[in-house]
């Protein structure tokens, strides 16, 4: 739950069960509830859930996404609703109705979708006062997230000097599977335990696309 931002968001019970999950839902509500964040009694899904990356995943891997929930163990378990203090939006836009596959063959093209797809820039790329993520300095990291784990601010993720200009492709593959780069502290919010199982090619793309972004200056203190 996020509590100290303008809502409180729960997140839905999403395994099979047919009273208080997923289990009644057809796999095009499921897909527009990924994509579109459309409930099927037409409320949408509010933040924190990243609607500007999802709406470009792939058909084929929505699909699979849809297909490992549906085998998931049904789980009976009533969540109380998300509330908002603030204004939300009627919709996201057009429903999506059609997305290609990304070529892997474009290595920085298909880690730019796997990026969205994981998340790096929803974390790595600073916000404005309202919340916003500022396009124009993507990458450049210095978000603050506190937790459990202490206190963890985004890298910069860009080829400038504070950010992986130094850093090899090794190092940089260790520091998103989770292993720990000498003199670097690994936290929280990261996702390593599901990072660790991208596979070598989409590390490679991932890291080729990397690589191309723009050189930022450091957006946070160190």
């Amino acid at each position: 739950m996020f509590d100290e931002l303008p809502f409180r968001a729960v997140a839905s019970n999403i395994t099979p069960d047919t009273q208080t999950g997923i289990g009644k839902r057809t796999d095009v509500q499921l897909g527009r509830a990924i994509r579109d964040e459309v409930r099927p009694d037409g409320t949408i899904i509010a933040p924190p859930m990243p609607v500007s990356l999802y709406r470009n995943i792939s058909d084929a891997d929505l699909a699979a996404i849809i297909a490992y929930l549906r085998v998931q163990p049904p789980v009976y378990h009533v969540v109380e609703a998300s509330t908002y203090h603030v204004s939300l939006p009627p919709n996201y836009g057009a429903p999506v109705e059609h997305v290609d596959t990304t070529s892997a063959r474009d290595a920085v093209r298909y880690g730019e979708y796997l990026s969205n797809i994981g998340h790096c820039r929803e974390c790595h790329t600073p916000r404005g006062e309202h919340g916003q993520r500022i396009t124009a300095r993507l990458g450049a990291g210095g978000q603050v997230f506190n937790g459990a784990w202490g206190t963890s601010v985004s890298r910069n993720l860009t080829r400038n000097e504070a950010g992986l200009k130094r850093w090899t492709d090794a190092q940089i593959e260790k520091a998103i599977r989770g292993d720990s780069r000498e003199g670097i502290d690994n936290k929280r919010p990261m996702a390593y335990a599901w990072y660790r199982n991208i596979s070598d090619s989409d590390m490679r793309a991932l890291i080729a696309y990397l690589r191309s972004l723009k050189p930022q200056p450091f957006a946070g203190k160190c």
